[in-house]
């Protein structure tokens, strides 16, 4: 394994810049930040349900961020019924514990047969297999937005995922000690073997971005679970599966090379910090958004406004599905409340 890893990770000037870059900015968050706990514990509920409903959508469900935070308000009194809403459910479960407890959990495969377990344990369909490697094989897909699916690749074969888990899990936790290759190469590294091996029968990519997350915060990148990178990885959703067909298409050859896989991971992680500095001086919330969920933001005067009639201002230069996605992205950071609970709801600044 650490031979393949000299051989595939081709370090240009450009990787070791983005590299510096989130660098510089991990040490200015941890050394310039001043926002409130209760600020602080606001973003990261916002973050919870960002992510899960980003998460969750890559492998296809259809849940909005509003749907995933009123299905998580009410999980201690109403168990979720229907695929989406179990996989919602199991995510939202994960990445909550990762953000409460990442200081005491580790990059074992104990560990990661038990948050395997976790995010499939309200999905009924997955009773027999959560917790436990596949026993036959899979394939990695692409689900577009009309439902149709595109294969990215094919994974290693079920006869091969304990070897080659166990492998991956030895280079990772043995170099990490050694501390001689730097832990965004690690984690980039680990996550692409992850998904090359797609060890489990379902949630693999789910999977991924939790444990992303968690190495993320035990390296010591602490502004993790206040911008939520599965966001940003839904918003490029196609250079996310292009960068790990083009990696895979040379994975196990003489010629591996996982740059493009490498290059994506760090403009993602780029881009996580350019909305984290937004954060980092006042308590202002406004400056988590996006560019299309500011101009939605700015279009609030006095008056209640309904999606069709954000969609009449901003002259259909934003699809509706974004609309309704930045709407309930500014009901959760309590920028506007929502009035009302069916098709006719409308939205009010605070």
């Amino acid at each position: 394994m650490e031979n393949r890893f000299k051989k595939r990770v081709i370090l240009t000037d450009e990787i070791l810049q983005k590299i510096a870059q989130i660098d510089e900015f991990r040490g200015l968050w941890k050394g310039s930040l001043r926002l409130s706990p209760q600020t602080l514990g606001r973003l990261k509920r916002s973050v919870l349900i960002t992510s899960t409903g980003a998460s969750t959508r890559i492998e296809g469900s259809r849940m909005s961020d509003d749907e995933v935070a009123r299905l998580i308000a009410g999980l201690k009194s109403t168990p979720p019924k229907g695929r989406d809403a179990q996989e919602v459910a199991g995510y939202a479960d994960l990445l909550g514990r990762v953000f409460d407890n990442w200081k005491t959990l580790k990059i074992t495969e104990g560990q990661i047969l038990h948050f395997h377990k976790i995010l499939l344990n309200f999905s009924e369909k997955d009773k027999e297999h959560r917790g436990k490697y596949k026993t036959s094989d899979n394939k990695v897909v692409m689900k577009k937005d009309d439902g149709t699916e595109v294969v990215i690749f094919e994974p290693s074969p079920s006869y091969l995922v304990k070897k080659e888990m166990d492998d991956v899990l030895y280079w990772y936790g043995e170099q990490a000690e050694k501390k001689e290759i730097h832990s965004l190469i690690l984690i980039a590294n680990f996550i692409f073997e992850f998904l090359a091996v797609h060890p489990f029968r379902d949630g693999n990519g789910r999977l991924s971005r939790a444990l992303t997350v968690l190495m993320l915060l035990r390296t010591g990148y602490t502004y993790v679970p206040y911008v939520s990178l599965d966001e940003i990885i839904e918003e490029r959703k196609i250079d996310y599966y292009l960068a790990l067909r083009k990696t895979q298409s040379k994975h196990k050859t003489k010629k591996e090379d996982i740059t493009p896989w490498l290059n994506f991971f760090l403009d993602a992680l780029l881009e996580q910090i350019k909305r984290a500095k937004k954060i980092m001086e006042e308590d202002q919330p406004e400056k988590l958004l996006s560019e299309k969920q500011l101009m939605i933001y700015q279009l609030f005067q006095a008056d209640t406004l309904s999606v069709s009639e954000i969609s009449k201002l901003l002259q259909g230069t934003i699809a509706m599905a974004t609309i309704k996605q930045s709407l309930s992205r500014l009901v959760a950071l309590k920028l506007v409340e929502r009035i009302g609970v069916t098709r006719g709801a409308r939205y009010k600044k605070l």
